[in-house]
């Protein structure tokens, strides 16, 4: 782990359980254990987005400082997301309903793909339920332009 404060964009989502309850406590573990959250959106209400489900979805977006590398990031919100009681991700591209969904949209200006992650994450632009909230603390940050 470094010492250098690097800026990440994180999303947040939620259409299982106490939804509510499970951004809270996602929120409350990324701040324990991933660094210092600086900002946080308002939280929204959306229908889900690539598969069918009659749950719609709370999201949100956050912004916070880490000394995590991006590789220690994932697996920190990896841990977190199984820590609410997630028990998978998407298999094969096919979405399903979720206690928890915590997606790194961005780390600082930072551009990588590998099989496990991709930053900027590849969907973002293209989903409203992340560029609603995103915009709402992106502040001057200029993430959105590379």
């Amino acid at each position: 782990m470094s010492e250098h404060q690097h800026l990440v964009y994180l999303s947040l989502g939620t259409n299982l359980g106490h939804r509510e309850e499970n951004i809270q406590s996602a929120l409350q573990q990324l701040s324990l254990r991933v660094g210092t959250l600086e900002r946080v959106s308002s939280v929204i209400e959306t229908k889900p987005w690539g598969f069918q489900s009659e749950n719609n979805f709370l999201n949100a977006c956050c912004r916070i400082r880490t000394a995590l590398s991006p590789m220690q990031l994932l697996q920190a919100t990896q841990e977190i997301e199984r820590s609410i009681g997630r028990t998978e991700k998407s298999k094969n591209g096919v979405y399903h309903d979720r206690l928890i969904d915590i997606d790194i949209l961005y780390y600082d200006h930072l551009k990588l793909d590998t099989p496990e992650l991709t930053i900027p994450h590849p969907h973002i632009k293209e989903r409203d339920f992340v560029m609603v909230p995103l915009k709402e603390i992106i502040g001057n940050d200029n993430v959105l332009d590379f």
